[in-house]
């Protein structure tokens, strides 16, 4: 081989390496683009999420919003934000009053029952929100805690 041939190959080779280290640069950018944004949609999501537990814990404590709808809707978005919230025991007792009004009809499903059976789950729905009334304000008071201390209170 002669020495103009070494000269070509060797230039080919570097612009071959050159190449690949823009493109590799470029997918390092990409990545790194993409965990930003990841990590601003999941932000948002917290944000909005305590924003809704806020008004929903603020309504259950002036009475405006129905018990157990108000700990069914904060076992979500307190499950939504980490999973390992609802375990803590200012937040259980959201998971108790779910575990114990699950099986109750809701939506188009209430609307299909019976005059009677509706007055049934009424009554068990109203027997488990005076069961839990001063546990669930509780909560909803630790709820105001946890938004106003966040995201230290996450932890």
């Amino acid at each position: 081989m002669n020495v103009v041939m070494a000269w070509v190959l060797g230039g080919v080779a570097l612009l071959t390496i050159a190449g690949l280290a823009f493109y590799a640069y470029r997918l390092w950018r990409e990545v790194k683009r993409r965990e930003a944004f990841k990590l601003d949609e999941v932000r948002r999501a917290h944000e909005q999420c305590l924003t809704s537990l806020e008004i929903i814990a603020r309504a259950m404590l002036e009475g405006q919003m129905d018990l157990i709808e108000g700990a069914l809707r904060c076992k979500v978005l307190l499950e939504i934000i980490d999973p390992a919230l609802i375990q803590r025991r200012s937040f259980n007792v959201f998971y108790v009053v779910y575990s114990r009004t699950t099986h109750l009809h809701t939506h188009s499903a209430r609307k299909e029952l019976t005059s009677e059976a509706r007055r049934q789950e009424d009554r068990e729905r109203q027997t488990v929100a005076e069961e839990f009334a001063s546990p669930l304000a509780s909560a909803a008071r630790e709820i105001l805690v946890f938004k106003q201390e966040w995201p230290a209170s996450l932890h």
